[in-house]
């Protein structure tokens, strides 16, 4: 959560999780999504993604990639309607896809997660955050507390 804050991309707390991820993934990514969906967060994803969830009784919408044509993520992204992004691209076209995903989140402040493991440790923290919101406090008032 920290991280993410400091890097000026704090993870969302509620909308619309983009998610497109390699079919090694998709497993693991069942389970990430679902806790999204638990935490009241929408979801899409690309077809093969989409089709996966929805098999898992996981409710995803669909969206174009951009070798698709348009309408396409980063119509979406554009247009304010995804908040969170989690991308594991595999293949050439995939990575040619995910460059520019991540490079159109990154201009638009959209935090993105491109690992399982990333994604996980994002549900936990978006948990974490409404349960207890985060609070800052500079070193020095850390040091002054300890003495």
């Amino acid at each position: 959560i920290k991280s993410q804050s400091s890097a000026g991309v704090p993870l969302p707390e509620c909308g619309t999780v983009f998610i497109s991820v390699n079919d090694y993934d998709k497993a693991v990514v069942a389970k990430i999504a679902r806790d999204l969906a638990k935490l009241d967060f929408d979801l899409i994803a690309t077809e093969g993604t989409a089709r996966w969830l929805n098999r898992m009784g996981i409710a995803a919408g669909r969206v174009n990639k951009l070798s698709e044509g348009e309408p396409h993520i980063i119509d979406l992204m554009q247009n304010g309607g995804i908040h969170l992004i989690i991308n594991t691209p595999r293949g050439s076209q995939a990575h040619e896809d995910g460059l520019a995903i991540r490079s159109r989140a990154y201009a638009l402040g959209i935090p993105i997660v491109t690992t399982m493991s990333a994604a996980a440790a994002s549900v936990q923290g978006i948990r974490r955050m409404r349960e207890r919101p985060l609070s800052v406090r500079s070193l020095q008032s850390h040091f002054v507390a300890q003495q």
